[in-house]
Parts: structure tokens; C-alpha cells; sequence
């Protein structure tokens, strides 16, 4: 642990000094659009450019995700798996020119998650810079239908097929600098679509109004009692609807997500909602519906598991200040199947989710250099007790 810990701020520089083709593989890969279920593309210039890298393997899983293989030196030692998801939330429609300048990097999907999936197909290149091998083989995945109604669909479908234990894995996602997540919380994100039935030949004044419908929804959502433990919360998160100011909506829909500390909580809660939607959707006479578009397990690392204390003492040497949320991302999958593993943010911006979305190019090598030093840290077999 001393021997890299001390290496680590010279990485800094020495990862600097390949500044060109980091942004390269960044801006490469972010500027092709990348929907969820739409990754094709942003797929076929990710496994370019790892090829491009003289990785021992580069091909494609059984479900399209893109993974490369760097053998290591041993022929028993589990691999060590580096994620990134590939898709965004933006569609094909957005523009994804990037504007590149001195210091920063704009565009959609740059922090979420183009410096991901360009630092993550940098790594090759960034390991021989560094003079590194390891032991373990260093299996790069850029996973695909992440987000959304993707719901984790491809980081599934590669643990789910993957043949031998995994020693442990690192999730990297764009932003912010200082990010380590190591828990995940049961989760259930849903939607509900409130439709006003075309056929029925209301007076104008007396046809519901579906905001409004959603509205009482909200309110009766908001009236239900939650636990202070376990730890429970519903978020309301997107609500649309309507046609334009003077006519009544006959359509709009409302986005929800419980997250809780306990499965069993989460289940509970979702029923209370459905019971909700199902009551008043049968008062106002309008299909009033609820879907389910993603889930997840309630899973964790310990604080003191060994791969959290590698990782805060790898930033403290790099005097990066830590900040721990659970997450949803590909993290949870791992902790699910028993598989030690965390997600680092790489840079600091701003705008995260927006088209002017905005990284910091500096903080990037600081943020590369941890990711070193936490699959050093697995490599040397923290993860192994």
C-alpha cells in the first residue's frame, strides 16, 4: 500500500503528459449521441479506440456491451473490472459538438457520462505511460441501457453471464472530483399517467382536468407517514402535461422515486402508492395508471471494508476531499452479487445534466490518478479477505 501511495502524486504529471489523447478519446466518443437503446454508434467508436490502444482483447458480449481485456501476469488471480456506462439522457436530435477551451469542455453528457467512457478508454494507454502491469487481468466495460428505462439492463446482463468470480471493481463516472460512492439504497422509480377517455362526451366545464387529477395524487402521496428508520423517502421528481394555457389537459404523467434503506420498505411504499393511484383513478373515472421503470437492492460496503479505507487514504495523498451519497449507477449491481467495488467521480463542472453541461480539464488528471491507485490498491489484494 505505501509503495503506490507514495507513487501517486508523480502520476499526476506523468498522466498530464498524455493530455491530448484523453481529450481526444473524450470528445471522440462523447459527440456521437448515445441514447438509452440507442448506443450503437457511441459503441462501435468506444472499441475503436481500445483497439486502437493494443489491448490483449476487444469484443463485444452477448448483449452489445463493449469490453477490452489487458492481461495480467497472473493466471489465478480473479480480474478486476473498470465500468463506465456509454449512454446519456440526450437524443440524437441534440447537437453534441463539443466546445473546447483551455481549461474546460462543454457540451451534452460530458459529466455523465463522456469523461467516463474517454478516461475509461484511455486506461491502455495511460497504464503504459505509467509503466504498470498487474496481476490480475483489467477487464474495461463500457456498459450500455444504463439510465432510465434502461434500468442497469447491460451491467445485468454482463455479471449475469460473466464465467469466474470477479476480485473487485471500479465505476467511474464524470463527475465530481471527491466522489465515493460505496451503498446503494432499495429503490423503485416509477411512473404515473393520468388519460382523460376520449369517448366519454362530458360537458366542457365538467371533464377532469389530468394536472389537476395528478395533483390530488401528489397530495395524498405527500400525507403518507415514512419511517425515520429505516431511512425512507419518496422524490417527486418530473411532471408534464397538457396541450397549451386555455385548455383543459387531457393527458400528463408524474415522476416518482422511493428510496429507502430497506427492500421490504421500498415494496411497502410502492404498494401505498399504487393503493393511491387505484382508488383515485376509480373516483374520477380516467385511466389512471402506474409503471415501474426501474429498480434496485439495498446493498453496501462497510465504511471500514478494505477497499473504502484504500480509496480515502489514495485521496487524501492526493488531498482530494471526499463525499459520500448512496447511488444508483452499475454500483449497485456489483454489491448485489457480493463483488467489492465502488464508484469514483474524475473532475469537477458544472450544469451536470444539462446541454451546457461544463468539465474542468485540471482536475481530471488528480481524478485519473486515484482511479490508479484504487485499482493498484485491488490489485494488491485488499479485496481478496
Amino acid at each position: 500500500m505505501q509503495t503506490y501511495l507514495d507513487k501517486l502524486p508523480s502520476f499526476v504529471d506523468a498522466i498530464k503528459s498524455i493530455k491530448a489523447t484523453i481529450i481526444a478519446n473524450i470528445v471522440f466518443i462523447g459527440q456521437v449521441p448515445a441514447p438509452t437503446f440507442k448506443e450503437k454508434k457511441r459503441t462501435s467508436v468506444f472499441m475503436d479506440r481500445l483497439a486502437e490502444s493494443g489491448v490483449d482483447e476487444c469484443s463485444t458480449d452477448g448483449y452489445r456491451n463493449p469490453i477490452a481485456i489487458i492481461r495480467g501476469t497472473s493466471e489465478t488471480k480473479p480480474p478486476i473490472f473498470v465500468v463506465a456506462h456509454l449512454d446519456t439522457p440526450f437524443d440524437a436530435e441534440t447537437d453534441h459538438n463539443f466546445t473546447i477551451k483551455e481549461n474546460s469542455i462543454k457540451g451534452p453528457g460530458i459529466l455523465d457520462n463522456s469523461v467516463g467512457a474517454g478516461v475509461l478508454a484511455s486506461l491502455p494507454e495511460i497504464f503504459r505511460k505509467l509503466n504498470l502491469c498487474f496481476k490480475s487481468d483489467i477487464v474495461l466495460a463500457g456498459v450500455i441501457q444504463s439510465m432510465g428505462n434502461g434500468n442497469l439492463r447491460g451491467i445485468r446482463h454482463l455479471l449475469k453471464t460473466w464465467a469466474t468470480p470477479i476480485r473487485g471493481a471500479v465505476c467511474i463516472e464524470g463527475g465530481d472530483l471527491g466522489r465515493i460512492n460505496y451503498y446503494s439504497y432499495g429503490m423503485i422509480r416509477g411512473e404515473i399517467d393520468c388519460d382523460i377517455p376520449a369517448a366519454k362526451e362530458w360537458e366542457h366545464q365538467f371533464k377532469p382536468n389530468a394536472i389537476l387529477i395528478l395533483n390530488e395524487v401528489i397530495n395524498q402521496i405527500l400525507r403518507l407517514s415514512l419511517p425515520q428508520r429505516p431511512r425512507s423517502r419518496i422524490v417527486i421528481g418530473k411532471i408534464s402535461g397538457g396541450f397549451k394555457h386555455g385548455t383543459i389537459a387531457y393527458n400528463a404523467k408524474l415522476g416518482f422515486e422511493i428510496q429507502s434503506d430497506s427492500d421490504k420498505m421500498v415494496r411497502a411504499i410502492h404498494n401505498d402508492i399504487k393503493d393511491i393511484v387505484d382508488g383515485i383513478g376509480h373516483e374520477s373515472g380516467v385511466a389512471l395508471n402506474i409503471k415501474t421503470i426501474s429498480n434496485l437492492r439495498a446493498s453496501k460496503l462497510e465504511y471500514n471494508h478494505p477497499l473504502v479505507k484504500s480509496a480515502m487514504a489514495i485521496m487524501e495523498k492526493l488531498n482530494i476531499q471526499p463525499a459520500s451519497d448512496p447511488s444508483e449507477s452499475e454500483l449497485s449491481i456489483f454489491l448485489s452479487n457480493n463483488i467489492p467495488a465502488i464508484t469514483l467521480g474524475i473532475t469537477n463542472g458544472k450544469n451536470y445534466h444539462l446541454e451546457n453541461a461544463e468539465m474542468e480539464i485540471e482536475p481530471m488528471f488528480k481524478g485519473i490518478a486515484q482511479l490508479i491507485g484504487v485499482i493498484m490498491a485491488i490489485d494488491s489484494g485488499i479485496c481478496d479477505e
